[in-house]
């Protein structure tokens, strides 16, 4: 089976930005509750990402959800690296652990 479409886009942006959300809407406009959480994580961590927009281009909406095999939005990326969703990025900003996540990412978060 061929790679999909959307693939090469999505191996761009990870490969030139150091964290990425695939999201539903724009973090000035999320698109659902999920969405907006994830940026309201970000956020009050203070750090700067790269939004992609899946409702935008429904090639990178199923594309992402198969790059990663995993069938929800939003995703985050650190560094190329598949985080989680929404669920996943809460519980570690709650317990901590996302925080050191990211100071091991090379990365300074607040402590908001």
């Amino acid at each position: 089976m061929s790679e999909h479409p959307a693939f090469d886009d999505i191996k761009r942006d990870l490969k030139e930005n150091d964290i990425v959300l695939f999201m539903k809407g724009s973090p000035m406009f999320p698109q659902c509750g999920f969405s907006a959480t994830a940026v309201e994580i970000l956020n009050r961590m203070g750090l700067e990402f790269k939004s992609v927009d899946v409702l935008a281009d429904d090639n990178v909406r199923e594309g992402i959800k198969a790059f990663s095999d995993w069938p929800t939005v939003p995703q985050l990326y650190v560094k190329g690296e598949f985080v989680g969703g929404c669920d996943i990025m809460r519980e570690m900003y709650e317990a901590g652990e996302l925080h050191q996540f990211m100071k091991t990412a090379g990365f300074e978060p607040t402590l908001a």
